[in-house]
């Protein structure tokens, strides 16, 4: 859309719209801007139009060869120049489906046992200690725990109900008995909180997908409040509203970190291993692999399957001839 000068809006604001038309996370929003930038810039800063197939190549190549990146940032960077040529530019290139993706190396996840759980779990306290009992008791990925709402938290039938996860999926999780106490008392602080908000002013949050606009008191509802909420407000980069956002990931990401070290756990372990340890605890209690695979919202049963190659039965199930 032009401006009132009849000017064509730049590129990367081009982007930034199209992406928030299509109610892409503000995450993901600075992930494909930042890759689009870096593209351009690697060839020379030309505009895209006047770029192809051997362009795009000799940049994905770069990352790998040159820049040593994950398969997974690799194909990040490949999202974003695809949604740049498609939805942007609207050029669909026949080419670019040829494009080959890198691969993810299989690797088994990384599990701790329930005794090494336990005692990262004790170097915890307050919201980061029941932050990872949810990771850990309901399976849940790490922003999942971050953007929980009220709402979602069912005491009644005990459990959690992950709105738009991974894939824009729903799924119900069970919540864990044993941190039921905890949770009622973190919502009753979270209500304390937003009627100080109402009371200043302010008690809106931010609601996915134009909720807002479909229902504009729902901002102010304590059940659409976050259960985590940061210790204050932040002004909305996109709409310049103020609001009361969740709280950052990486506090919780940093406590989890020191936690494993304190526990001595000398693991590669992160709040990604406590969902996996979630898993592989299931499976070994006897838990259905499907029953499993609808609790952690993969989409493949083969997802799930990883998990099966770290249960309590040896490398494959075989006994070393040394113990026999």
């Amino acid at each position: 859309m032009a401006d009132e000068a009849g000017n064509e809006p730049k590129l990367l604001d081009r982007v930034s719209e199209k992406l928030r038309l299509g109610h892409y996370s503000l995450r993901t929003e600075k992930s494909y801007i930042a890759w689009i930038k870096r593209f351009i810039v690697f060839n020379g800063k030309q505009h895209p139009k006047l770029m192809g197939k051997p362009e795009i190549e000799a940049f994905l190549t770069h990352l790998a060869v040159e820049r040593h990146v994950a398969a997974a940032t690799q194909n990040q960077a490949l999202n974003a120049i695809l949604f740049l040529y498609r939805q942007v530019l609207a050029i669909d290139l026949p080419w670019m489906d040829d494009v080959v993706r890198a691969k993810r190396p299989e690797r088994i996840p990384e599990v701790l046992s329930a005794a090494e759980v336990a005692r990262l779990l004790a170097q915890l306290q307050g919201t980061y200690k029941l932050m990872a009992s949810l990771l850990y008791g309901s399976g849940l990925r790490l922003m999942e725990v971050v953007r929980l709402r009220v709402k979602d938290v069912d005491f009644e039938y005990r459990q959690v109900v992950v709105r738009d996860g991974k894939g824009a999926k729903d799924r119900v999780t069970p919540l864990p008995a044993s941190i039921e106490a905890a949770l009622r008392a973190q919502i009753e602080t979270v209500a304390a909180l937003h009627r100080v908000d109402l009371k200043a002013g302010y008690g809106r949050v931010f609601l996915p997908n134009a909720l807002a606009q479909k229902y504009p008191n729902a901002q102010h509802e304590f059940g659409w409040q976050y259960v985590f909420p940061s210790s204050r407000l932040s002004r909305d980069p996109r709409s310049d509203a103020v609001r009361r956002h969740h709280l950052n990931e990486k506090g919780l990401q940093q406590a989890v970190k020191r936690a494993v070290a304190r526990a001595g756990i000398h693991k590669k372990a992160s709040c990604h291993t406590l969902r996996h340890s979630f898993a592989t605890h299931l499976l070994e209690r006897g838990s259905d692999i499907r029953t499993v695979q609808e609790l952690l919202g993969h989409k493949n049963v083969q997802t799930t399957m990883l998990y099966t190659h770290v249960l309590k039965r040896g490398g494959r199930g075989v006994v070393s001839p040394l113990d026999s």
